[in-house]
């Protein structure tokens, strides 16, 4: 009986390998028309934003309080935020302490801007980059990352990049600038909220099935 060669046996176990990540990856086909094909919400990440026309606002204290409590809001008040419907899915589990700890370390003299153009600033390829650099744990299966792009109070919108994402892969299922107007609100946290529930609104009324049909 000949004797199979080391070489020969990395070669199969290579192969096996690639291939039990390709069976486990989901497509965006798989994602948005199974219902039971979970999806792991990972927060808002505002690594990227520019927050334009605002020169009163406190960077320091919107890179130390508010993005937590933009991203707290959309988790603790889910029926209102509702992005689990958004996407077709009774329910979606989520970690924060990802995007926590990205956003912490945001430099907050980069984020204000007197420039309408930083409100679209962001491309594509930005995204796919953020995405493989993004810690994800342990966590698998596909993941869902909001990219903030712009936030403008001249303009009275935020621009927001949805993404899912393969998580053990990084590899991109979707990406797509979607924009939410804001409305009336008293505080920082509240103002900006109503953008993103605009955000979600718009997938849940109109992108999700357009995304579905690709």
């Amino acid at each position: 009986m000949k004797k199979i060669s080391t070489k020969i046996l990395l070669l199969l176990f290579a192969f096996t390998a690639v291939t039990g990540l390709r069976s486990q990856a989901q497509t965006l086909s798989e994602v948005l028309t199974n219902k039971e094909t979970p999806i792991y919400y990972f927060g808002i990440d505002f690594t990227k934003a520019k927050l334009i026309g605002d020169a009163a606002a406190k960077a320091d204290d919107i890179v130390a309080r508010q993005f937590d409590g933009i991203n707290d809001l959309m988790v603790n008040e889910s029926k209102k935020y509702d992005i689990a419907g958004a996407f077709r899915k009774d329910e979606l589990n989520s970690d924060l302490s990802f995007v926590s700890k990205r956003n912490q370390k945001r430099d907050p003299e980069t984020l204000l801007s007197s420039s309408s153009e930083d409100y679209n600033h962001l491309k594509e390829s930005d995204i796919t980059t953020l995405v493989k650099g993004f810690n994800t744990g342990d966590k698998k299966g596909t993941g869902l990352l909001f990219v903030v792009d712009g936030m403008s109070k001249p303009k009275k919108e935020l621009s927001v990049w949805v993404t899912l994402f393969d998580i053990r892969s990084k590899k991109i299922l979707i990406t797509e600038r979607v924009e939410g107007s804001v409305g009336m609100g008293f505080s920082f946290r509240n103002y900006w909220a109503t953008g993103f529930k605009k955000v979600i609104d718009n997938i849940k009324s109109s992108k999700y099935a357009a995304w579905k049909s690709k």
